[in-house]
């Protein structure tokens, strides 16, 4: 006993002070941040920026420093972008971080006061109440009428009624009554609490070390550009070694050194014109581009290739409350036993509390409200008693004293109040029936019931004491958000298989998905059936199971490594620090911003600031566009090098002297400049194609290049080649004096037919007057077209020509240029319609 009232005391300030120094702040351990210098050493560790790097220095060897450095300039941009990307999306985390509560009540040198809750230590006594997010872990003392909501940590929905530590059983459960843990929030009653355990050591914070040291793996997208660049490097240096040789070959009257640096410079050359260097810039400017635009559309982007990942989503896990629905419980039924709907309503709001916190009393008085019955009519008399609502019980009434007398109103279970009530077999089977009728529905049943008495002797001393009329029934439910019906009929037509994980009933969560169009929506599995099922059962029952109810944690786990086993690409939504090991675990973790725990954000891929299921919708069509989008921009970047590379191949196989080639190393980093913005800035502008969420989901195991894209690059970039280089050859006539000319109409050929290439290739089914009709008012595309047009320009007809070993093209020569780079290209058209018409009869028939 005496312990005890020590305990009631509280600590004193010297013992705290002590506890804090021992403890510590009573914070969440943050992840180890990872230093600037690591992350740029782990950028400069993929193979492609390690190409650009040896090319780099290769360069400087050779004294081409000029060139040298324009690599290096590429690689400290592409870091920067990067590194920027990162330090505003740990920015804009930071400023989520609001979810614990700032101050909490103590009991400290015998007295209250507020404190922040960071300087919380066990041994604390906090004193918590409705409405408080709790900040510690700890013993309840003493309580009265205490239920917390735990949704955040164990995944249940319903709110948990407390009990004091003297009134505890020994209970073998892991979530114990008589303890309160961080992160979860009071909706009811007040407690005095002995902190046990904070910061890191909560069950809060155990669960957020465990994501933060779980590994990451490598997208799709990642794993396909690394084999991608090595086949590119090895192609590049056999080539390299190659072109080498036959220029040595062809140039034996040169001195040993000239000779060497010759055979070098040309080798350089085409392994600089195989080396398809913009891929970092593609990826991240893409990825970067993409995570900007999905983040003005509410979606945060923690993570930047799961923006691709995205795209080939062919399972999305959805939680029912907040996601589908509005999170805002609403009166959607009323069943009044006379038919005074008015009376029914009256006794129901008199039966809530005058401050109501509990969403269904908010729901209810609002619906008061719309019928005109307002609060002040409501509450205007004198509240002489009220019976509280117990878990045990699931009923509540208060007494008013009012003008016409003493009113008992109480609603609460329908097969509790139906207890209390006078009812006629008769009358009770018909509310029966209705209540069966309502919960098919999905609705949530409340029963309301009333007495009139005498004087307050008369008031019983429980509600179970009480004999009552029953006023009638209500039907509460949460409405599914405005327009997420249109949502799933989009995903159903996109092939991806919407499942609905909630820890609410079938009957409800069945009712929900049959409004929104859910597929398989009578198709139920429960958290008991799914305890039962081995991992093989599961695998082959999520085939065709689209709702998942009165699940708890680990069930989601399994759910989604279920649906993994079977080949699917899992995007999981969750709010909760009980979701963070499924968010982490799916292919795409969704958390959401505005009601989500810290440590599911911290988990998620994604985080939504919005909660609204039309943005993940938005983000997967994004997602898709985003990878058709570096799917074209990886084909554009093979075809666009294959005439560079073979200029560069086949001038030392024709004997063409060094000095008279149509590509020199300048030219070639000049054409470098030239496609990376062209690639990286006008294709990743291009808006999703018109039927892009009518596909299905890709295939996650489909190569970047396909077959197909690859065959389709080679065939342009060889006309490409043919025509510019063909043009070129015969302008040289084997006379070195003609080189400048030649090399001007050359290049002039291939930076034109580059123009023409984007606009060709920005669709595969659109004529390119649609796909330029779509950018036709975007600055940018217009910016690069221009800024194309004008470089020619100034190599052609500047000072610069010479420096670039160029001659200015006359009128008609520039002419021809154009024309030829027009028809190397826009032959592909003709291809396009060939395929359209195929399409419209096959469909015809």
């Amino acid at each position: 006993m005496t312990d005890k009232k020590q305990n009631m005391a509280g600590l004193t300030a010297t013992e705290a002070k002590r506890l804090q120094e021992q403890y510590g702040k009573n914070e969440l351990t943050a992840r180890k941040k990872e230093s600037f210098f690591k992350k740029i050493l782990h950028i400069i560790c993929e193979p492609m920026f390690l190409l650009l790097i040896v090319a780099a220095t290769i360069y400087f060897i050779l004294g081409e420093s000029r060139d040298g450095a324009i690599m290096l300039i590429f690689v400290v941009g592409i870091i920067s972008i990067d590194v920027i990307q990162e330090w505003k999306t740990d920015k804009a985390l930071n400023a989520l971080k609001d979810l614990s509560a700032p101050h909490v009540t103590v009991i400290r040198d015998g007295k209250e006061q507020t404190i922040a809750s960071a300087d919380l230590v066990p041994s604390d006594l906090m004193m918590i109440y409705e409405g408080v997010k709790i900040p510690a872990d700890g013993i309840i003392i003493k309580c009265n009428d205490l239920c917390v909501d735990e949704s955040s940590l164990t995944g249940e929905a319903e709110g948990v009624w407390k009990i004091n530590t003297e009134s505890a059983d020994s209970t073998s459960d892991y979530w114990r009554r008589d303890y309160c843990y961080a992160g979860t929030l009071v909706t009811q009653g007040t407690a005095t609490v002995l902190v046990d355990k904070i910061g890191g050591s909560t069950e809060y914070g155990k669960i957020g070390a465990n994501v933060a040291s779980a590994p990451e793996e490598p997208t799709p997208l990642q794993k396909q550009t690394g084999s991608l660049v090595k086949l590119c490097a090895g192609i590049a240096a056999v080539l390299f070694a190659l072109v080498g040789i036959f220029t040595w070959l062809n140039i034996p009257d040169h001195s040993f050194g000239d000779r060497l640096i010759e055979s070098i410079l040309s080798g350089i050359t085409l392994a600089m014109a195989m080396i398809p260097e913009e891929f970092p810039v593609i990826l991240t400017v893409f990825l970067s581009m993409g995570a900007w635009r999905l983040a003005k559309k509410q979606s945060l982007v923690r993570k930047l290739p799961s923006v691709e990942t995205l795209g080939a989503v062919s399972v999305l896990c959805v939680d029912k409350t907040g996601t589908i629905t509005m999170n805002q419980m609403t009166v959607q039924d009323t069943w009044a036993t006379d038919g005074n709907t008015i009376a029914l309503c009256e006794v129901m709001g008199m039966g809530c509390e005058t401050d109501a916190y509990d969403p269904m009393e908010k729901a209810m008085l609002k619906h008061c409200e719309t019928l005109g019955i307002l609060k002040e009519d409501l509450f205007a008399g004198e509240l002489i008693s009220e019976y509280a609502f117990t878990n045990e019980l699931k009923m509540m009434g208060h007494i008013w004293r009012r003008d016409d007398g003493i009113t008992v109103a109480a609603k609460g279970s329908p097969e509790r109040i139906l207890t209390i009530c006078k009812l006629t077999d008769l009358e009770k089977q018909t509310a029966e029936q209705k209540i069966t009728e309502m919960s098919k529905q999905g609705l949530r049943v409340i029963a309301v019931a009333t007495a009139k008495l005498q004087s307050e002797a008369e008031i019983p001393a429980q509600i179970t004491d009480c004999h009552l009329t029953l006023c009638g029934l209500i039907g509460l439910a949460d409405p599914p958000r405005e327009g997420v019906k249109a949502d799933i009929a989009v995903c159903n037509k996109a092939g991806i298989r919407v499942v609905m994980i909630t820890g609410d009933n079938g009957i409800t969560a069945a009712s929900i998905a049959k409004k929104i169009g859910m597929q398989n929506s009578d198709h139920i599995i429960t958290g008991d059936m799914l305890s039962e099922m081995t991992d093989e059962e599961l695998r082959e029952k999520v085939k065709d199971v689209s709702i998942f109810s009165r699940v708890i944690p680990e069930h989601k786990m399994r759910i989604v490594k279920a649906f993994k086993d079977n080949g699917e690409i899992v995007a999981m939504t969750g709010d909760g620090v009980n979701d963070a090991p499924a968010l982490k675990y799916a292919d795409i973790g969704i958390a959401m911003g505005k009601r989500g725990s810290e440590v599911s954000r911290e988990a998620a891929d994604l985080i939504l600031m919005d909660d609204n299921f039309t943005t993940i919708v938005e983000t997967v069509k994004d997602g898709r566009r985003i990878y058709d989008n570096i799917r074209k921009a990886v084909g554009y970047v093979f075809t666009i090098h294959i005439p560079i590379a073979f200029a560069s191949l086949l001038a030392p196989i024709l004997g063409i002297a060094p000095s008279a080639l149509l590509l020199l190393p300048l030219h070639v980093v000049l054409l470098e400049l030239l496609i990376d913005p062209t690639c990286s800035i006008v294709l990743e502008r291009q808006p999703a194609e018109a039927d892009i969420m009518e596909r299905s989901p890709r295939d996650p195991k489909e190569k970047l290049l396909t077959a197909k894209t690859l065959a389709k690059s080679i065939l342009q970039g060889l006309i490409i080649f043919a025509a510019s280089f063909g043009t070129y050859y015969v302008i040289l006539d084997g006379n070195v004096d003609n080189a400048p000319v030649a090399r001007a109409m050359g290049l002039a050929i291939i930076m034109l037919s580059n123009l023409f290439l984007v606009q060709v290739n920005s669709s595969d089914h659109d004529f390119t007057f649609q796909s330029v009709k779509r950018l036709v008012k975007d600055k940018v595309m217009w910016a690069v077209n221009l800024g194309t047009l004008a470089m020619l320009g100034i190599i052609l007809y500047s000072p610069l020509n010479g420096l670039l070993k160029l001659a200015p093209l006359s009128a008609s020569l520039l002419l021809k240029a154009v024309i030829i780079a027009f028809i190397a290209v826009f032959w592909f058209e003709l291809v396009k319609l060939v395929k359209r018409q195929k399409l419209k009869n096959g469909s015809m028939q």
